[in-house]
């Protein structure tokens, strides 16, 4: 395409955002010759980080507020996932259009979409880096952090793009023309699905439908990857237009012959579409630098989806091996006085946080707790019992959760107002050969602009520690990172 795709046209982008969507958007439209409005209900303050990124561009700024005039007389509207489809603003727009839907309508490249409620980040992270280590040209973006609008003139036929991609962006699609239609990814994978945004939706179908999107533009030259364990996993697979092939914790629930993929003993196999009646292929190996059982199922997923593609079996197992996560999803920090510490942030529901738990076999010392999305908070009961101390941060959700352990006679510290408390808090009782793992089982906002935020003042916190008492410690970067 031309480098003025958009000239003349006006364009109206509804939220600005704070992980890049908004700004790759902007940038992107501006460069094409569109006429383009920022509107944001945030203030130029809160936006300033943002803002700053966009110094010098041609583009009209409406903050704290939007103005009717700008939907009505917009070419199109470009909406943040964070904006509610409900909005009234959105109904008087001429067209709706994502930064995904811009990005896919003119991608040659061939696409992998990676969805689920949890696992999906780690999941799109392996296959990309599979896709690299084998040479092959790939690109990451979407749900990840990253705008694939930031590199939307660089994928050519014959490449691949590997989008992680939330169940807003995908629900998002359906407010697209033909926004059904152009996500048509050779590999679709959908990891699991749990509870999750349920202060969002009225209902979990509402959710469930939302990720079927992953899969609506298939055909059955296509493969959809699913949870077979998950009984929504076993519903998706009877709805997907494509060739659906499960994932298992055993093979127990196949015939020798199926299509599938599974654990055993901590190794993935595979028996690919291709050779069906062939022994089956390893592809993930035993020893790998990810901890946590839910995390060798990340790695067979995108193993799988990697074989899908036709890449042999070998080359992908010894990529697997060294694939050492993505920050955020136990992420170990650093090592201090023999205790390590892991930051875990992005585990949002309580079943994350119980993985990550479970993924110790020492004693964890767990700092969780956060705001509220409307999720059951019983299984802190079953976390409590199964952690050597436990720590809450402030917030609506472990104002729910203390009340559960209280009845439960489970013990907590806290309520913390700060990560730097709670972290010496943790501290103080750790002992050498423990761990202190952030992995909150909630949401972030309140304390935290976001997750990732909550991440880094966790991460800061700890290294302050660190530079206190050197002695004896080791500030790791994020190479057993992990993801749910």
């Amino acid at each position: 395409m031309s480098g003025n795709d958009y000239r003349g046209q006006r364009v109206t982008v509804m939220g600005l955002g704070l992980h890049g969507g908004g700004l790759a958007t902007v940038r992107y439209l501006c460069a094409r010759g569109a006429e383009v409005t920022v509107t944001d209900l945030r203030s130029q303050r809160e936006l300033d980080n943002s803002l700053q990124r966009l110094a010098g561009l041609p583009l009209r700024l409406v903050l704290g507020g939007h103005n009717e005039s700008d939907f009505r007389s917009a070419d199109f509207v470009v909406k943040n996932p964070a904006v509610p489809r409900s909005s009234g603003f959105l109904a008087m727009a001429r067209r709706i259009e994502t930064d995904i839907s811009l990005f896919l309508r003119r991608c040659p490249a061939q696409v992998i979409a990676v969805t689920g409620t949890k696992g999906k980040s780690t999941t799109a992270a392996c296959i990309h880096h599979i896709l690299t280590r084998l040479g092959r040209s790939s690109y990451l973006g979407g749900n990840i952090t990253v705008s694939p609008l930031e590199f939307a003139d660089d994928p050519s036929d014959g490449q691949f793009v590997v989008l992680e991609l939330s169940s807003f962006q995908l629900g998002d699609l359906a407010l697209v023309s033909d926004g059904l239609q152009i996500l048509r990814p050779k590999v679709a994978l959908i990891t699991n699905l749990m509870a999750d945004h349920m202060d969002y939706y009225a209902s979990f179908e509402d959710y469930f439908d939302d990720k079927s999107v992953v899969f609506r533009g298939q055909t059955d030259d296509d493969f959809t990857l699913y949870n077979h364990d998950d009984a929504n996993g076993r519903r998706y697979a009877a709805l997907t237009p494509a060739r659906p092939i499960p994932l298992a914790r055993t093979a127990a629930a196949f015939a020798s012959d199926d299509t599938a993929a599974w654990l055993d003993r901590g190794c993935g196999w595979f028996r690919p579409p291709d050779r069906s009646t062939a022994q089956p292929e390893l592809l993930v190996p035993h020893a790998v630098r990810l901890i946590g059982a839910h995390n060798r199922t990340n790695l067979l997923f995108a193993a799988s989806a990697v074989r899908c593609l036709g890449l042999h079996a070998d080359r992908i197992a010894a990529a697997v091996a060294d694939f050492g996560g993505v920050p955020h999803r136990m992420e170990r920090v650093a090592t201090l006085d023999g205790v390590d510490y892991y930051n875990d942030s992005a585990a949002t529901i309580a079943e994350a946080a119980l993985a990550a738990v479970q993924s110790f076999a020492c004693p964890v010392h767990l700092i969780a707790g956060g705001s509220d999305k409307g999720l059951d908070v019983s299984l802190f009961g079953t976390i409590a019992a199964r952690v050597a101390s436990l720590y809450l941060l402030s917030g609506t959700a472990t104002e729910r959760i203390t009340a559960h352990l209280h009845r439960s006679g489970a013990a907590w510290y806290g309520p913390f107002d700060t990560v730097d408390t709670a972290v010496a808090a943790a501290r103080g009782n750790a002992r050498p050969g423990d761990a202190v793992v952030l992995s909150p089982g909630c949401a972030s906002f309140g304390m935290f602009r976001n997750e990732f935020h909550r991440g880094d003042v966790f991460r800061s916190a700890v290294r302050q520690l660190a530079h206190r008492a050197p002695r004896g410690a080791h500030i790791g970067g994020h190479t057993d990172a992990a993801d749910h």
